[in-house]
């Protein structure tokens, strides 16, 4: 069996990444309109009648613009922690509404999601790991740390999405205001470059085949820095960069 994965939109403009296999898929986060979900998901051959969730990771609305909507269009169960829901202020219908827990697995047909705990600056942030028929795959992203969690789960991955998201010259000589410079940088901010590249070298499984850089900043950061930066220590995982401005390719992984 294989495991399809895409990023339909990545970056603070709007955020949704697609992991599914033959019969059933799940979306994480859902940061674009319903109707732009529609047309990426279209042009890469994917059906929402195969999603059989949409977990959000925070309340940060360029990961929860879309959810509401298509949400009741597909009558897809939204999964979404308590404390997420009550801040990000979503009206998801009752039937639809489903919580998890931090290294809690829900089951969702023939795939299991992992959730767990992450550094970043919303009320209850989380990650996912999502499984099927022994593949693995990740959605890691805004992140201002690793920490344990991360790092085990990566370590098991075939293939993941992990946050590059500034240069640190870049920023620094950039235009953002110093407060701004300072959350981005935080243990609750956003990994650099650099940071991911010291998590993917440290932590990556033997067996992962794709890594898709994500959630590249549009002006602290361009796809030739990070491309330059990881293609030297690939050694045999195909590095990709997913765009803020449309979908990526789909990507199948096999064991």
């Amino acid at each position: 069996m294989s495991l399809y994965l895409a990023s339909l939109n990545s970056g603070s403009n709007g955020n949704c990444y697609y992991v599914g296999n033959e019969q059933d898929a799940v979306l994480v986060d859902a940061g674009i309109s319903c109707r732009e979900t529609e047309r990426r998901m279209d042009r890469l051959g994917l059906s929402l009648r195969k999603v059989r969730a949409i977990f959000i990771s925070h309340e940060h609305t360029d990961h929860t613009r879309g959810v509401v909507v298509l949400s009741r269009k597909y009558g897809i169960p939204v999964y979404i922690t308590p404390a997420t829901h009550m801040k990000s202020m979503l009206f998801i219908e009752s039937q639809l509404l489903c919580s998890f827990s931090a290294n809690e697995p829900v089951q969702l047909g023939s795939m299991t999601v992992m959730p767990f705990q992450k550094h970043h600056d919303g009320i209850d942030p989380h990650s996912f790991t999502v499984s099927s028929d022994g593949l693995v795959a990740g959605v890691y992203t805004d992140i201002g740390t690793s920490n344990e969690y991360l790092e085990h789960h990566l370590s098991r991955c075939n293939a993941a999405f992990l946050e590059a998201n500034y240069d640190e010259e870049m920023l620094e000589n950039g235009n953002y205001p110093i407060y701004l410079k300072k959350r981005i940088r935080s243990n609750h901010g956003h990994l650099s470059n650099n940071q991911a590249l010291e998590i993917f070298n440290t932590y990556r499984s033997p067996f992962l085949k794709l890594l898709v850089l994500s959630h590249l900043s549009e002006q602290n950061n361009t796809p030739q820095i990070v491309h330059d930066l990881f293609a030297p220590n690939a050694n045999g995982t195909r590095i990709a960069i997913a765009s803020r401005y449309k979908e990526s390719e789909l990507f199948e992984i096999t064991e």
